[in-house]
């Protein structure tokens, strides 16, 4: 399963990207949006993580939505640091930060189990 993992601070993506490699998954990269699209368009990811908040033009909201339309149901897993991010959608989970690996990886299986 190839999962797609947006997150500007490069620490908590290297660490999330490391756990995720660790439990068998194939991890795609981007610290942007443009550059999520980008990994999306060419590499087809089957679960896109993505932070809400990243610099530039694109949020999380924004990537996922583009990602939906060539995939609508594509599961989405949120992250954000900022309390007032309470918008859910289906197929979808947020988690606030600070999370666990371990989350990240439940809400993983959680997601393509129902799909």
């Amino acid at each position: 399963m190839r999962i797609l993992v947006v997150e500007d601070e490069w620490l908590v993506r290297e660490l999330v990207v490391e756990e995720l490699r660790g439990a068998g998954y194939e991890v795609l990269e981007a610290d942007t949006g443009a550059g999520a699209i980008e990994q999306y368009q060419d590499h087809d990811p089957d679960v896109l993580f993505t932070d809400i908040r990243l610099p530039g033009d694109l949020d999380g909201w924004q990537i996922a939505e583009q990602c939906r339309e060539a995939k609508p149901d594509i599961p989405v897993i949120y992250a954000t640091g900022y309390s007032d991010q309470t918008r859910m959608v289906r197929g979808a989970v947020l988690f606030r930060k600070p999370y666990r690996s371990s989350q990240i990886i439940s809400a993983i299986e959680q997601l393509t189990r129902a799909a």
